[in-house]
């Protein structure tokens, strides 16, 4: 008895598969829920079944097929024929569909969700937004995501050509830094913009209309949110008399007010807010005394 107990642990290998892995099996018996795939394990306790549910064509024994392996609700290890839409290595924009203390999981075509760890987010997304990631495998031997795509796209981006400064485009965020935006152009365009050039930010994966403000000799773009400077100037006009008038007809922002407190409160560069207040007292709107700007009775 012992000797034989001996012989199927010799005989019965460590399986070699496990959820969030692509893999092509063996059909090996049939039953009246699909078919049942050899793991490879030497013991038929192993094999894992692949429900007619989730085939995308009929499958009979012997037939060898690919398939994406996931956990079923009681933990089972389980088969499914929709495997992932894109190959290990590439990118692509995919759509968030979970998000857990963990990380996240991205649509990438398959049965189940694959796993994004925060190590590899960029922002932290949101259920439905839309973001560039790339499918690799990781350390268990499991697909995972990243959300750190910032040498792939700049291999497949290409430089700008026939772009002139003033054009606009449409870009999808993929990473903000301390430095600014940087966007992926439908051209396949990398495109940076400075934090001073934007109004109110993106989230990462948002796709917004940019304007070329320079065209840098590496082949990128360096772009802006904001509008042009005379309709900047009529618009942060605009702005802060709409705020005058909605603290008793004063505020404590002036020119001499820092470059660091103006970004923070009105999300534009120091030269955006003269310019605007200038327009303004230009038009007798208002007047500053004594570190405050106030309306006129005008």
């Amino acid at each position: 008895m012992q000797e034989r107990t001996q012989r199927d642990k010799a005989a019965r290998r460590p399986c070699k598969y496990g959820p969030s892995q692509v893999a092509e099996l063996t059909a090996v018996r049939e039953s009246e829920l699909g078919v049942f795939l050899d793991a490879e394990t030497g013991n038929t306790n192993d094999d894992i079944l692949l429900h007619t549910i989730q085939q995308t064509a009929p499958v009979k024994v012997g037939d060898r097929v690919r398939v994406f392996l996931y956990l079923d609700p009681k933990r089972r290890l389980t088969a499914s024929m929709r495997t992932p839409r894109m190959k290990e290595g590439q990118v692509a924009r995919l759509r968030v569909i979970n998000v857990t203390k963990e990380g996240a999981f991205l649509d990438v075509g398959a049965e189940r969700g694959i796993f994004l760890p925060y190590a590899g987010m960029r922002g932290r997304p949101q259920i439905g937004e839309t973001v560039w990631a790339k499918l690799y495998t990781d350390k268990s031997g499991r697909l995972a995501v990243t959300m750190e795509v910032e040498d792939e796209l700049r291999r497949a981006s290409r430089p700008a050509e026939g772009v002139r400064v003033g054009d606009h485009l449409k870009a999808s965020v993929y990473n903000i830094t301390e430095r600014g935006i940087f966007l992926f152009t439908e051209e396949r365009y990398i495109a940076f913009i400075d934090h001073r050039e934007v109004q109110n930010r993106p989230r990462v994966g948002e796709t917004v209309e940019i304007r070329v403000t320079y065209l840098r000799e590496d082949g990128r773009l360096n772009a802006s949110l904001r509008p042009p400077k005379e309709t900047a100037r009529i618009e942060d006009a605009d702005r802060l008399l709409a705020l005058l008038m909605e603290h008793d007809g004063k505020m404590p922002y002036t020119d001499d007010t820092s470059p660091e407190v103006i970004q923070d409160r009105f999300h534009i560069s120091k030269g955006a807010f003269k310019r605007a207040l200038g327009r303004l007292m230009k038009d007798g709107l208002v007047e500053q005394r004594d570190g405050w700007t106030y309306l006129t009775e005008k």
